[in-house]
């Protein structure tokens, strides 16, 4: 992978910031200290609290927009951004630093992503224009049916809080598998060396910022019912302190299981029996009792990360590309921008005119529709419209429920995406979303060819599970909660019912943005079905509103999903845009924040803007570029 610096600088507009990452992410990687690959006999000790070497990236700023060329990348973390500037400076591709960046979010968001998690990977090929994807979404066992998550003995749905802990929401992780498939399509490095500082940072240790102190306290009740979760995550008992170094060798382990052993590990060998063994027998606290999940190693074996073509839409002559199902994301975004196009020839003014309540009150509007939509046509199931859901002349059918004086009243009822189109048609009642985790990570690449990669990967809720492989040291994901636990309506069919092999549906939305054939912008965030809401505000805010893209990313968020309420953060929710868009009949929830987002600009050949959030959102993010401007 080559040798990084032993120093390096990244530089602003405004300042210079030393970096000082050179403890050497990437570099003497040699040197890292063996672990062992197999599973410890017993504790190994408080993670924190075992001594070691300096931790990786100490010294490493958040920077939340930065411009310059060779190459940008955009993550929540700055050692995990470090890592993918690392790999393009030593003359990797975007699918070389994404899959690495990706890794070692996994030690540093381990609450997020990881191992135990999947995700999807969209790529461009800087040369040909060539848009792919890989489905590297978890599936269920082959046991599943529609009504595993319903209690025979009462013939309703068990509670969602019980599901989530407990190997009955564990499905056959993802992610290595895409690592794996990415490598081998574009990538120029082998998987062994992508994860090498990844797992040299799970052995050396990062710095605990506020983030990962508030995420572990706030899991902390979940992470007590299972012994191997506290032994790693709650060293000495308690959330490990802000400024205190966290190390996971148990992690870095696992890592080199995978560099050495391979992916086969999990999908065939011992990494995967540990896994099968603690989501059929979970290890719980004494007094604890969770369901059994019913992963097999052939359901692990049956695994595939999925070449998939990419969903592609028309927006002001634009093309966007996103991914298709089990992931509902690139149909709503693009139903999203289809329906505020259709409102400016309803209302005759363009979206780039109204003020702010008007265009939040389009938005609003377009959201809460496309997920009516959403929630009825889209899942892991044959037949899904979306060719027609992602129609011109549908969105324009669809925007004739739309009133610049007054919110529709929620929900609203779905279409009829059937290719006959008239001005207006009667929808039907929808149902809502009944759960709604808000956990997961998105990363952007870009490199000095122009291949760009967006990929979000995910664990589900925060803290997933909150089961721990033992000896391991990642958690596992609790995606199968994304299934519908029994159909929102008798009388209307819903296609994310469980079922073998099955893929959830997912909101997961990694966006790339085409002008003309010249790559404009890539886009994608973390939360939940939040996620569609932030990255079409995203795509809007840049275009309709003429943000930069770092404005468009920090820009206040509001997010309507068809249900009785809709979020807002506290500059919408508490100013008077709140109290205008109140007298329209939107009834908004405040909350404190929503999604945390990365976006790269491109700006011409070899220029780039990476954006990711500011420090007032989730403790902000990190963008980079391998060389910024003075």
């Amino acid at each position: 992978m080559g040798t990084s610096r032993t120093v390096r600088t990244i530089r602003t507009s405004r300042t210079r910031l030393a970096a000082g990452v050179a403890l050497g992410v990437v570099a003497a990687l040699g040197a890292t200290a063996p672990t062992s690959t197999a599973a410890p006999a017993g504790p190994a000790g408080p993670a924190a609290a075992r001594p070691g070497p300096p931790p990786v990236g100490h010294e490493l700023p958040k920077v939340a927009v930065m411009t310059g060329s060779d190459g940008a990348v955009a993550s929540v973390d700055p050692v995990a951004s470090q890592v993918g500037i690392d790999v393009l400076e030593a003359g990797g591709n975007a699918t070389d630093a994404a899959i690495a960046t990706a890794a070692a979010l996994g030690v540093t968001e381990p609450y997020s992503t990881g191992i135990g998690g999947g995700g999807f990977f969209v790529h461009r090929d800087g040369a040909t224009g060539e848009v792919s994807t890989i489905d590297g979404r978890e599936t269920a066992p082959a046991t599943y049916t529609s009504t595993t998550f319903v209690d025979p003995a009462t013939g309703t749905p068990y509670p969602f809080a019980t599901v989530v802990d407990s190997g009955l929401s564990v499905g056959v992780p993802g992610t290595p598998a895409t690592w794996e498939r990415a490598a081998q399509r574009w990538g120029t490095q082998g998987l062994g060396e992508l994860l090498k500082p990844a797992e040299r940072i799970a052995l050396r240790g990062f710095v605990v910022d506020q983030t990962f102190h508030d995420q572990t306290a706030a899991n902390a009740a979940r992470f007590a019912k299972f012994p191997e979760t506290v032994r790693v995550f709650l060293p000495g008992g308690a959330p490990p302190a802000v400024g205190s170094v966290f190390r996971n060798p148990d992690m870095a382990g696992a890592y080199r299981e995978l560099r050495t052993r391979g992916v086969d590990s999990l999908y065939g060998g011992r990494l995967g029996e540990a896994v099968v063994a603690e989501v059929r027998d979970p290890s719980t606290a004494p007094g604890v009792t969770v369901p059994r999940g019913q992963m097999t190693a052939e359901d692990l074996a049956a695994y595939r990360a999925l070449d998939k073509d990419p969903v592609h839409s028309q927006y002001r002559g634009k093309d966007v590309y996103g991914m298709p199902v089990p992931s509902s994301g690139g149909i709503a975004v693009g139903e999203i921008l289809n329906l505020i196009e259709a409102y400016d020839e309803r209302t005759g003014t363009p979206t780039s005119e109204v003020d702010e309540v008007q265009y939040l009150h389009r938005f609003s509007e377009a959201s809460a529709t496309a997920f009516a939509d959403r929630n009825r046509y889209v899942g892991d199931v044959p037949g899904v419209p979306t060719g027609e859901l992602l129609s011109q002349a549908y969105a324009d059918e669809r925007a004739c429920l739309f009133s610049a004086t007054a919110a529709l009243p929620r929900p609203v009822p779905f279409g009829s995406p059937d290719g006959d189109y008239a001005e207006c048609a009667e929808g039907t009642a929808s149902g809502t979303l009944a759960h709604d985790d808000v956990s997961t990570t998105h990363l952007s690449v870009v490199d000095r060819w122009g291949n760009a990669v967006a990929y979000t990967s995910t664990i589900e809720a925060t803290g997933g599970s909150g089961i721990t492989v033992p000896g391991w040291g990642f958690i596992l994901n609790n995606e199968l909660t994304d299934f519908s636990f029994a159909p929102a309506s008798a009388t209307v069919p819903d296609p994310n019912l469980p079922g073998p092999g099955k893929r959830p549906r997912s909101s997961m939305s990694p966006t790339l943005v085409v002008d003309d054939g010249t790559l404009e912008l890539v886009a994608g965030s973390p939360g939940g079905a939040t996620i569609i809401t932030t990255v079409a505000q995203i795509v809007l805010g840049h275009y309709e509103r003429g943000l930069s893209v770092g404005d468009a990313v920090a820009a206040p968020r509001l997010s309507s999903r068809n249900g009785a309420t809709e979020q807002a953060e506290p500059a919408i929710a508490d100013g008077p845009t709140g109290a205008a868009l109140t007298a329209l009949g939107h009834r908004l929830a405040r909350t404190a924040e929503i999604g945390a987002a990365t976006a790269i600009r491109v700006l011409g050949p070899n220029r780039y803007t990476a954006a990711a959030e500011p420090t007032t959102r989730r403790g902000g993010g990190s963008a980079m570029v391998v060389t910024p401007d003075p």
